[in-house]
């Protein structure tokens, strides 16, 4: 069977494969799932109201200086483009390829040839030799032929053709030159062990499914892989808005400490209260740096996963997200979810195609205990020719009275003739005693088909508290968005009182300094529920098709 026959079934595989990184880098909603977001407008309005937090609101100029804008989806293309792990991770159904050719190239006829070349010298052993002191034989063998095991009934064969020429000088030979020919079959069938499988068989059965597992591999890092990207994107985003939260805390702080100045200038206020304000200002200092820091360590995150290390300025590129997170409703069909991770979770099926290997084991064990009984059939057809010497019979001594000759022709239409035939049948038997491999394989694989068995349960009951704790996940996560919101909300009215209670005098400092860092707190809280919502939903869709890391 050519190559190419071979890799073409894995064609189609590896189109499910890029249909399944199009649907990630498209941003399309796994239908398969059973699931639908729909907008929530209310909810939306009020996200927008809310600062740092709103779809259209683009990271501030000092986040990300420079940065090349890049959206979610196009940063998913070029981590399959880039990323270094898909890239070789690609590589291993090509592998598996070859291996599956491998193993269907055993059944593959082969053409089988050789020549000799021979020369022999020995002292006479004959009285008719007495002429010659020294015996000299020569012989030159050609042969050709044609060997194959068959792929069905675990039989083979072999034909072969083979010519030869010998010469001697021993007068009491009958050829001192002969021309032979042999035209042969062997035919080799086992009725019992290793007609329904053998090695050969089963490993190709073995290696399809090795096959199928590699892409099951690249599939699963195709989707890992977005996860992360989607991750590292949401973490760029939140430490971008944060840094943004944080520079609003610090002209908070700076306001009031100009604030307190023009009041201990004019005696409003004691000079105690500006080392409070300058306090203020130093903590607030101190979370800029920490966000700036964070949004560093965000860009190499992201840039390690959608570049190549290789590519120019690769440490020098930073990115400038445009997509931010939303607050949508998301739908989640529990029974459904559990239903699609079981059926199509690559790590459940990987675990069966290992099964299905395993069980191909334990049927060639048991096949292999079986008596061994082969029929075995040869035919040949010979043919001889050359200079034959003609003896005179008639005295005491035979004197060579005449020679013969028949050329290497009259050989082969000997042969092709079928006069000079020979042929054979025979039924050979085995059967070990004792303990045989056979009968440890057999109990050895019985035992990997139970462990394997508990294993994919033990895998399944996993799966189940993976996809009901992600599920789980989605819904409190909003349930913090709306729960943070408000506290944003309220955080929002109490600074505003304070500021008018301190303006009267009805107010501290300390008290004014206490809303202002609740009201940062609040929002990087609301920011936080809304890109961990965000991440939730990424990773529920994700782990009904691949462990998520």
């Amino acid at each position: 069977m050519r190559l190419h026959l071979q890799i073409r079934p894995s064609i189609a595989r590896t189109a499910a494969v890029g249909a399944l990184a199009f649907l990630f880098t498209s941003g399309m909603p796994l239908s398969a799932f059973g699931q639908a977001a729909q907008p929530l407008q209310t909810q939306q309005a009020a996200a927008a109201r809310t600062p740092g937090l709103a779809q259209d609101q683009q990271p501030s100029t000092s986040s990300v200086a420079n940065g090349t804008a890049l959206s979610m989806e196009e940063a998913v293309r070029m981590a399959l483009e880039n990323n270094l792990g898909i890239q070789a991770e690609k590589l291993n159904p090509e592998i598996q390829n070859y291996v599956v050719a491998r193993a269907n190239a055993v059944w593959a006829p082969s053409l089988v040839s050789a020549f000799t070349r021979s020369n022999s010298t020995a002292p006479p052993t004959s009285f008719l030799s007495q002429t010659a002191s020294v015996v000299t034989d020569g012989t030159s063998f050609g042969q050709a032929g044609l060997q194959q095991a068959l792929r069905w009934g675990g039989g083979n064969y072999t034909f072969t053709f083979d010519g030869s020429r010998g010469t001697t000088n021993d007068p009491g030979s009958p050829f001192p030159q002969s021309l032979q020919s042999h035209m042969s079959g062997i035919f080799n069938q086992p009725l019992l062990r290793n007609f329904k499988i053998d090695n050969n068989r089963a490993n190709l059965m073995q290696q399809h499914n090795l096959q199928t597992v590699a892409d099951l591999q690249l599939q699963q890092r195709v989707t890992q892989t977005s996860l992360a990207v989607r991750t590292a994107y949401y973490n760029l985003v939140g430490a971008i808005s944060g840094l943004d939260v944080a520079n609003e805390s610090l002209d908070l702080a700076k306001r009031a400490l100009k604030d307190n100045q023009t009041r201990v200038e004019v005696g409003t206020m004691a000079p105690i209260d500006i080392t409070a304000a300058e306090a203020e200002v130093a903590s607030n200092e101190e979370g800029v740096i920490l966000q700036q820091a964070a949004i560093q360590s965000a860009q190499d995150q992201l840039r390690t996963l959608v570049m190549n290390s290789s590519q120019p300025g690769f440490w020098a590129t930073t990115f400038k997200p445009t997509d931010q997170p939303t607050l949508q409703p998301y739908d989640i069909n529990l029974d459904a979810a559990v239903k699609n991770a079981l059926e199509h979770r690559t790590d459940i099926q990987q675990l069966k195609k290992q099964m299905q290997n395993t069980d191909v084991s334990a049927r060639l064990a048991q096949n292999q205990r079986l008596p061994g009984i082969d029929l075995q059939a040869r035919y040949g057809v010979t043919g001889i020719g050359g200079t034959r010497n003609i003896y005179d019979t008639s005295g005491l001594t035979q004197d060579i009275i005449g020679t013969s000759v028949k050329g290497f022709g009259d050989v082969l239409r000997d042969v092709f003739g079928n006069d000079f035939r020979t042929w054979s049948v025979a039924l050979n038997f085995s059967y070990p005693l004792g303990t045989s491999q056979a009968d440890a394989a057999l109990a050895q694989a019985r035992l990997t088909q139970k462990q394997e068995g508990t294993q994919l349960t033990d895998l399944e009951t996993a799966v189940t508290a993976q996809v009901r704790e992600a599920a789980r996940q989605v819904d409190t996560n909003l349930k913090r968005v709306e729960a943070t919101r408000k506290a944003s909300e309220l955080a929002q009215k109490r600074l505003e009182a304070e500021n008018k209670r301190f303006t009267v005098g009805l107010s501290s400092t300390f008290e004014l300094f206490q809303a202002q860092r609740d009201l940062s707190r609040a929002k990087q809280s609301e920011l936080s529920a809304l890109i961990d919502y965000n991440r939730a939903i990424v990773a529920y869709e994700a782990v009904q098709v691949a462990p998520v890391r």
